[in-house]
């Protein structure tokens, strides 16, 4: 069966801000992803809250778990532009951000935009790019803004980058730096599919060609709408003890024994967007102590080392951060 949602399944809030609109909007996009992809839910829910929260995010998984095609029906699904980066290890910092060129007419030097330039950027295996690459998006993602020849150069909004990497390879590939890691609001984690959703994958494939997919997909929100409903999502409320929860849950990653590097207080404020994205998603304009869980984890999986020893016991970062979530007192 394909899987539907409706805006709100049945749960009716008396809300001081009216979220009909933006409710109805994720149901939109995740009804025309789903033409085409067969579950991961997870995956589309936190790409969604991601792009709510004016945030970029990382998506990892083996190849062929629909990564790269998920990103471009997403895209496919907003009326705004769209641009995709392969990262090899021969590509430059000047293949992504642009470069200046001089033009004998004016006999002055223009600036060419690179790909960078885009509203949604897709970069696919952006573990694959040498460390200089990746650090030409140190500014582009955290400013939204490149400097060049001591120009500053702004991206429209909404500038959103979605990165993927493959877990298993490491042949060829560099790993990305805590600063860069940092930048990204979710690590999205996409698992193989059930028993169930691989017989509908198959299943569709017998009807449908693949060149008809993307043309499934109809545009059903605009960059406008995108930043109105961000706007929207910044006045939804926080009580003061969920403000202490999330700083609580936090500065316990800083202090557990078997992390070797805790989380910045970028991590605190990511939480809170995203616990208010998710909120908003749910029809409400409170947040609850279930949006900071839900946030929690793919907010701070990325961001946190484990240290050598508990490593090579098998122990992950998921796995300590759910131990610190359990750990921390709900508010009441």
């Amino acid at each position: 069966m394909e899987e539907t949602t409706t805006p709100n399944d049945g749960l009716e809030f008396e809300n001081r801000i009216d979220l009909s609109e933006l409710q109805e909007s994720v149901y939109k996009i995740k009804n025309q992803l789903h033409k085409v992809i067969v579950g991961q839910k997870n995956m589309i829910d936190l790409l969604i809250v991601a792009i709510f929260s004016d945030g970029h995010a990382l998506i990892e998984g083996v190849p062929g778990v629909a990564k790269t095609i998920t990103t471009k029906l997403l895209s496919r699904a907003m009326d705004i532009d769209f641009s995709r980066i392969q990262f090899t290890p021969d590509l430059m910092p000047s293949d992504i951000l642009g470069t200046s060129i001089f033009n004998v007419k004016s006999s002055e030097f223009e600036f060419k935009k690179g790909p960078v330039f885009s509203n949604m950027v897709l970069i696919d295996e952006i573990n694959r790019a040498p460390a200089k690459t990746q650090a030409a998006l140190f500014e582009v993602m955290e400013e939204k803004q490149i400097t060049m020849d001591g120009k500053r150069y702004p991206m429209s909004a909404p500038f959103i980058v979605l990165a993927t990497q493959n877990p298993i390879e490491q042949e060829g590939t560099y790993r990305l730096p805590e600063a860069q890691l940092d930048r990204f609001l979710f690590k999205i984690n996409v698992d193989y599919p059930t028993a169930a959703e691989e017989l509908e994958i198959v299943t569709r494939e017998q009807a449908l060609l693949k060149d008809k997919k993307l043309d499934q997909v109809e545009k059903v929100i605009t960059g406008e709408e995108i930043l109105k409903f961000r706007d929207l999502i910044t006045n939804i409320k926080v009580e003061k003890n969920l403000l202490e929860y999330i700083a609580n849950i936090v500065v316990n990653t800083r202090s557990n024994s078997f992390l070797f590097l805790g989380a910045s207080p970028r991590a605190t404020i990511s939480i809170l967007k995203a616990s208010k994205a998710f909120a908003a998603v749910a029809g409400r304009d409170f947040v609850t102590p279930e949006d900071i869980k839900n946030a929690a984890i793919p907010v701070l999986e990325h961001r946190v080392i484990v240290t050598p020893e508990r490593e090579m016991e098998g122990v992950t970062s998921k796995q300590i951060i759910e131990q610190i979530i359990e750990a921390v007192e709900i508010p009441r």
